[in-house]
């Protein structure tokens, strides 16, 4: 089941942990998105006990889920954060996460959000352009304050994923060229409030193969010595993200072998290891309820038409991604070739193509390995309120998200007088 370790059928129904999805319909209504509490804290121990040999910070990417009780539980595990604006700062912080666990990634901060995170003074920028740095040294000064850095190089490695999510190329818009980041460590050095203490990169997302982490490794470590030969103390290396989860076939490293590609050349280097993950900490701990509505039979082919969208889960539409879709109840034995579709005006609003399931109306349907990217990415898309989010712990079912209200969507909007 898509490598989501706590859903298992019992007799005919699908439970997540000791939960029937179908009480969850029943109390919440669809489309909803639901988690396990378990899979997320199992996913991070694991992936922090890999680590458990060398000094080491998880830093959660923010961006994959951002729901508060995701955050305080990783929080309360330990964990740190890596951030991509402003509003991801504060719903850190609203959780009561330590600002010395948090980086700031990303290629556009602006001065507003670099302000915001020195007052909070998080532990590192991860600084992509020299233009970056020189307006962080500016709103630093300004302030009064010192802004650690770390430069986000660009190891011009391939990560054989998607290209929308592939980040470590030459031509892709993230970090600084390779050639020039050795320039630019000792021109942040000649800046009064930029201390450089950190080297990073990050080449992209749902990678299921260890050769671009450990080629991209062995570039960065070479650049780390040549630094280091020059007199400039680098306090810690960050890995970055991008260990991809099983969706359908895939067959990604686990999280000890991940690790041990990352370290197996560091040597006696003394250096704390940051690492940002964010889908292998939750995409499989979450998944997307929703409910058929009509079933539609043409000549050319089977329609389920569902309660859920693109505006719910924009991956298919966005990436032609691939979910694993599954019956809530298995009880019937005809199956039909159906075509997993939503309600919103666009030929691209599919969740599935050609899923070979047994369907009547009203039926529900899990949507797997929805944990990361689902909610996070969601939108109003033809006025459509955001969907609700349960957290499933154990027998207990708690409700961390209400669903939108539509008067909710033009709360803020106002008409000409």
């Amino acid at each position: 089941m898509s490598g989501f370790p706590f859903l298992k059928y019992r007799g005919t129904k699908l439970f997540v942990e000791s939960v029937s999805l179908d009480k969850i319909s029943q109390e919440f209504g669809s489309p909803c998105y639901v988690y396990s509490r378990a899979a997320l804290t199992n996913a991070y121990r694991e992936l922090d006990t890999a680590f458990a040999e060398r000094n080491h910070l998880i830093c959660y990417a923010v961006k994959a889920n951002s729901n508060l009780a995701i955050l305080d539980l990783f929080t309360r595990l330990g964990s740190g954060f890596d951030i991509v604006s402003e509003g991801e700062l504060r719903r850190v912080l609203k959780v009561g996460g330590d600002p010395q666990k948090i980086v700031f990634s990303g290629v556009g901060k602006s001065s507003d959000e670099m302000r915001a995170a020195l007052l909070a003074n998080i532990l590192c920028f991860n600084v992509e352009s020299e233009a970056e740095l020189i307006l962080l040294n500016q709103i630093a000064k300004e302030m009064d304050k010192i802004a650690p850095v770390s430069m986000r190089v660009n190891p011009d490695v391939d990560a054989k994923t998607h290209p929308y999510i592939s980040t470590g190329l030459k031509e892709n818009k993230f970090g600084v060229p390779f050639n020039e980041a050795e320039k630019l460590y000792f021109s942040g050095e000649n800046l009064t409030n930029i201390r450089m203490t950190g080297l990073d990169f990050h080449i992209g997302s749902q990678l299921t193969e260890l050769a671009p982490f450990s080629e991209a490794c062995e570039k960065v470590l070479g650049l780390l010595d040549r630094l280091e030969e020059k007199k400039l103390k680098i306090n810690h290396l960050d890995f970055g993200g991008g260990l991809g989860i099983r969706y359908s076939e895939e067959n990604p490293p686990s999280f000890q072998n991940y690790v041990a590609a990352l370290c197996e050349n560091l040597g006696d280097r003394t250096q704390r290891i940051l690492i940002e993950p964010g889908r292998s900490l939750v995409g499989n701990a979450g998944l997307l309820l929703t409910r058929v509505e009509y079933l539609k039979h043409t000549s050319h082919r089977d329609f389920a038409i569902v309660d859920a969208a693109m505006n719910d889960l924009l991956r298919p539409a966005l990436y032609d991604a691939y979910h694993e879709i599954l019956p809530v109840t298995t009880n019937r034995q005809n199956t039909k070739n159906y075509q997993i579709v939503g309600p919103v005006c666009e030929t691209g609003d599919f969740l599935g193509h050609d899923r070979r399931l047994a369907l009547s109306q009203g039926d529900l349907l899990a949507v797997m390995s929805a944990g990361a990217y689902g909610m996070s990415m969601s939108s109003n898309y033809n006025s459509r309120p955001r969907v609700a989010e349960v957290m499933v712990d154990g027998d207990s079912i708690h409700l961390i998200r209400e669903r939108e209200s539509i008067e909710q969507l033009f709360a803020n909007e106002r008409v000409l007088p």
